[in-house]
């Protein structure tokens, strides 16, 4: 099975602006996240980014990049650019990766892809199972929650299943969203035309608006491990030291 691999990477992130440039180990950070999505079956790996930058960094390590504007509000809609500006016919699929996970394992990457083929849904994303009651209350984890067919239910910052009471929380059946997605191109056609749902600008969470305009999204429970994103210089710090491992 055919698809690509693109790679969202703004410089200008409110929390952590140039995170993408930052050294781990001898490596940017982005240049350990392209070097995993290699590592997949993808026939393409694009890095799409709206800074020279990163641009610049990218082609130093051999990247193919595909430079867009500074005006997108997400990743996938930057994504969108991309497939028109390269032609991408409306069947092909595309997964997104973002720029900001150096430890993603690739076997997740190809599973998004399969997932997205054998499911027939609008799009195609992945969880892992909730470890702690920390992590559970944490606004920062999204949380999910899907049917029998792993079609997703809702997403949210807070608790979801809610628990009546603390004691009664069960984590077998807790789920964290793990930002990783596969769509067809001609479901970005359609997102790009979609306006924010309420739900979204509620939750800052873009696939509200996909589940509000009634689409569907296949949600699997990750194959490997993902790793996490880099979001603070905590991270990176963690980060830097898992990674010697």
């Amino acid at each position: 099975m055919d698809f690509s691999v693109i790679i969202p990477a703004r410089y200008a992130s409110s929390r952590f602006p140039a995170k993408l440039l930052e050294d781990i180990n001898g490596r940017s950070l982005i240049e350990h996240t392209y070097l995993n999505a290699l590592k997949s079956s993808a026939r393409r790996v694009i890095i799409a980014t709206d800074d020279e930058r990163i641009s610049n960094v990218a082609k130093n390590f051999g990247a193919e990049v595909c430079m867009t504007s500074s005006s997108h509000t997400s990743g996938t809609s930057r994504l969108f650019e991309v497939a028109s500006d390269l032609d991408f016919d409306d069947d092909e699929i595309v997964v997104n990766v973002q720029g900001d996970e150096p430890m993603l394992n690739a076997e997740v990457i190809n599973q998004v892809a399969f997932n997205l083929v054998d499911s027939c849904m609008d799009v195609a994303t992945l969880c892992e199972k909730i470890e702690s009651k920390e992590l559970y209350f944490d606004p920062n984890c999204v949380k999910v929650v899907y049917n029998s067919r792993g079609k997703a239910l809702y997403f949210s910052r807070s608790p979801i299943p809610a628990f009546r009471n603390e004691h009664d929380i069960d984590l077998d059946v807790c789920f964290r969203h793990v930002g990783l997605y596969a769509y067809r191109v001609s479901f970005l056609k359609k997102y790009f035309q979609m306006e924010k749902s309420d739900l979204e600008l509620s939750e800052k969470l873009e696939q509200l608006t996909i589940l509000s305009n009634g689409m569907d999204i296949h949600v699997g429970i990750a194959c490997a491990p993902t790793g996490y994103g880099i979001d603070t210089e905590n991270d990176l710090k963690r980060a830097k030291k898992e990674m010697t491992k």
